[in-house]
C-alpha cells in the first residue's frame, strides 16, 4: 500500500502524541512513586510482615510511640532496625523511630542506664520498656509490658511438690513462666507453712497439683483469700486433692472419680488414651476468637454441686467419645457405667465469676487485708489437670495461648485475651537417613551421569549421520 505525505505524517503525528502519553504515566507513576508505598510478603509464614498477635498488640496504643535505637552509625545494624520497626509504623502511622549514637552521645547513654549494644527504648505517654534485640517478637512484648497499666502478680503456691514456674524438668511449668515474665507478668512462689500470708498485691493465687497434703492452717489462709475475694486458678490431678476438699465445697464444685480418657485418640496418632481433647469452646471471654486444639493429659472431670455465691460457666469440654475411667488403664478399656463411669462430653474446666470483692460478713478490720483492684468482680478457675501446661506439654496444639488467656482473663485484663503468643518460624527440614542418601546419589551421582550419558548418546547419533 502506497502512503502519501499526509498519511506519513499523521503516523508520525500518532507516534509522537502516543511518547508523550507514555512518557507522561511514566512519570505521574514515578510522582505516585514518591508519595505512596505498597509491600507485598510473598515469604513463606510471612517472615517480614507484622504478625496478627504484634498488630493485636500495637491496637491496644492510640496515641503517638517513640522508639529511640541506641546504636553506632553503622548501616547493616541501622537499616536492620529500621526493617523490624516500620512493620509497625506501617500498621500504625505515629510510630517513630529515632537513632542516638552511642560515640557521639554517651551522657545520654549512661543517663538512660543503657548497657547493650543496639538496646531500644520504647516510650509512650511517660513511662518506657527497654528491648535488648531488635527483633518483632522482642519489641511485641516490650509493647505488651508497656500496655499494662500497673505491675501484674503472679503467685504459685509451693511447698507441697507442685509445678515450679521457674522449673525445667519436663513436669515443671518453666517455659511458661518465662513466657509470663516476657509479658511483663511478674511471678513469683509462696510457702505458706513459712511465709506469713499471702501478700496484698497478690492479682492471682495459682495452685498446681500438689503431691502431699497441705497443712490445715495453710488451707485456712487459702479459704480466707477466696472469701476475701481473691482471684484463684486451681488445676489439680485426679484422684487425692491433698486437704483442699473445703477449697471445691466453697467454690461449689465437685470432682469426678477416676480419669478422662478417650481411646479413638489413636486415630489422631496419640496412643496414651489418657489424653483428653478439647476442640470446641463455650462462648465465654477466655476463649473469644480461640479456635486451636488443646490436649490435657491425665485430666479429672468436673460437675457443679450444692448451693454458691458464684456463678459457674464450663469453658472446657471434652469430645463426647470420652469418659472418666475408674479401673486400671491398662490393654483394652472400655465405658462401663455399672461402674458409676461418666460418658462425655466432660467438662474438665470451670470459669467461676462472683460480683463485689468482699464476702458480706468481712470486718471493717480486714477490708485492708483484701486483695487490691478486685473491686469489679471476683475471677476463678478450676481445671481438672496440673500438666498441660508443662514443659512436656506447653508445645501441644493452642495450650501456651490458652494459659495465657486464662491469666489474661483472671488478672482483670481482657484486652490482652486471644493475643496469641508468637512463635519462630520452623525453617528447618528434617530428612530420615534414607532421604539424605537418596538425595546425595542421585544430585552427586545419578544426575550428573545421566547427563553424561545423554550427552554421549547425542554426540554418537551425529557422528554416525
Amino acid at each position: 500500500m502506497k502512503i502519501n505525505a499526509r498519511k506519513h505524517l499523521e503516523i508520525r503525528l500518532q507516534n509522537f502524541i502516543f511518547t508523550l502519553l507514555f512518557l507522561g504515566v511514566i512519570g505521574l507513576l514515578g510522582w505516585l512513586g514518591t508519595r505512596h508505598s505498597m509491600q507485598f510478603d510473598w515469604t513463606a509464614g510471612g517472615r517480614h510482615t507484622l504478625s496478627e498477635s504484634s498488630t493485636k498488640v500495637l491496637g491496644l496504643f492510640h496515641e503517638p510511640l517513640k522508639i529511640i535505637a541506641y546504636a553506632r552509625d553503622e548501616k547493616l545494624v541501622r537499616e536492620h532496625i529500621s526493617d523490624q520497626v516500620s512493620r509497625f509504623s506501617r500498621s500504625k502511622k505515629d510510630v517513630t523511630l529515632v537513632f542516638v549514637n552511642p560515640d557521639t552521645q554517651p551522657d545520654q547513654v549512661r543517663e538512660q542506664g543503657i548497657a547493650e549494644r543496639n538496646e531500644m527504648r520504647i516510650e509512650y505517654e511517660g513511662r518506657s520498656e527497654e528491648v535488648m534485640e531488635p527483633t518483632e517478637t522482642a519489641i511485641a512484648n516490650a509493647l505488651q509490658r508497656l500496655a499494662h497499666a500497673k505491675e501484674q502478680h503472679i503467685v504459685f503456691l509451693e511447698g507441697h511438690g507442685e509445678r515450679s514456674p521457674k522449673g525445667q524438668a519436663n513436669h515443671d511449668l518453666g517455659q511458661f513462666g518465662e513466657e509470663l515474665a516476657r509479658k511483663g507478668i511478674n511471678v513469683s512462689m509462696i510457702n505458706l507453712a513459712v511465709a506469713p500470708g499471702i501478700p496484698d498485691n497478690t492479682d492471682v493465687l495459682v495452685l498446681d497439683g500438689p503431691k502431699v497434703n497441705l497443712l490445715p492452717g495453710e488451707v485456712s489462709q487459702i479459704l480466707d483469700y477466696v472469701k476475701r475475694g481473691g482471684n484463684l486458678w486451681w488445676m489439680a490431678d485426679p484422684g487425692d486433692l491433698h486437704g483442699l476438699a473445703p477449697l471445691a465445697g466453697q467454690l461449689g464444685l465437685k470432682f469426678l472419680p477416676g480419669t478422662v480418657v478417650d481411646a479413638s485418640t489413636q486415630l489422631l496418632g496419640i496412643n496414651d488414651p489418657t489424653f483428653a481433647l478439647v476442640a470446641e469452646y463455650p462462648a465465654h471471654s477466655i476463649t473469644t476468637g480461640f479456635d486451636a486444639m488443646t490436649v490435657f493429659p491425665i485430666s479429672a472431670a468436673l460437675e457443679k454441686t450444692g448451693e454458691s455465691e458464684f456463678e459457674h460457666t464450663p469453658f472446657l469440654n471434652t469430645v463426647p467419645r470420652s469418659w472418666t475411667e475408674t479401673g486400671p488403664i491398662a490393654d483394652k478399656i472400655k465405658f462401663d457405667a455399672d461402674k458409676g463411669e461418666r460418658e462425655g462430653p466432660l467438662v474438665i474446666g470451670y470459669a467461676l465469676i462472683r460480683g463485689g470483692n468482699a464476702d458480706s460478713k468481712t470486718k471493717p478490720e480486714d477490708e485492708k487485708k483484701a486483695p487490691d483492684d478486685k473491686a469489679a468482680d471476683q475471677r476463678i478457675v478450676v481445671i481438672g489437670d496440673g500438666d498441660f501446661l508443662a514443659n512436656a506439654y506447653l508445645g501441644n496444639g493452642g495450650n501456651l495461648n490458652l494459659g495465657l488467656n486464662i491469666i489474661h482473663w483472671l488478672s482483670q485484663n481482657d484486652q490482652f485475651i486471644n493475643i496469641p503468643a508468637k512463635t519462630a518460624l520452623d525453617k528447618t527440614l528434617d530428612l530420615s537417613a534414607m532421604a539424605t542418601v537418596f538425595i546425595a546419589v542421585g544430585f552427586l551421582f545419578l544426575l550428573p551421569l545421566s547427563l553424561f550419558a545423554g550427552g554421549a548418546f547425542i554426540w554418537f547419533k551425529r557422528r554416525g549421520r
